[in-house]
This record gives C-alpha cells, structure tokens and sequence, in this order.
C-alpha cells in the first residue's frame, strides 16, 4: 500500500506545485483537476498499476484522495490476481 500511494504521490505533485499533498486531501477541492488532468490521472494509474478501469471504477470517489485511488488500485489488483 504505502508503494501504491508514493507512487500516485509523486505523479500528483508533478501538477500540484509546491502543495504538500496529503493521502486525505480532496484533490478536487484544491482547484487543480480539470476534465483533462482526469483523464490524464486515469491512463497514469492504468498504464503504472496495469489495471484497466472500466466505467463503473469511473467515479470521482475512487480519484478523490491519494488513499482513494489506492484503495481502486488493490481492489482492481486483487481482482486480476484472483482470476
């Protein structure tokens, strides 16, 4: 887990300046997200995790925090693993 979030971490803060990103803060509420930084947060967390989200997984709350987005990752993880 701590891997997963270093690793939406360090993608996050590639766009969110000198903001000291918490795992719990809405990245929403800070401004930062528009339609196209979504996608681009979409095909990051795909192509890092090799997951593929599908459109239920396409929810503001599973990208809302960094612990969200973890949590979609090992539950789509743990989802590969089993089949």
């Amino acid at each position: 887990m701590a891997e997963i979030q270093t690793q939406i971490k360090a993608f996050l803060s590639k766009f969110f300046g000198n903001h000291d990103l918490q795992p719990d803060e809405d990245i929403f509420s800070l401004g930062f997200v528009n339609s196209m930084f979504a996608m681009q947060l979409v095909l990051f967390v795909e192509q890092q995790f090799q997951i593929s989200i599908d459109n239920e997984d396409l929810d503001f709350e599973n990208f809302r925090t960094i612990n969200a987005i973890t949590k979609l990752v090992e539950r789509k993880t743990a989802l590969f693993a089993s089949n």
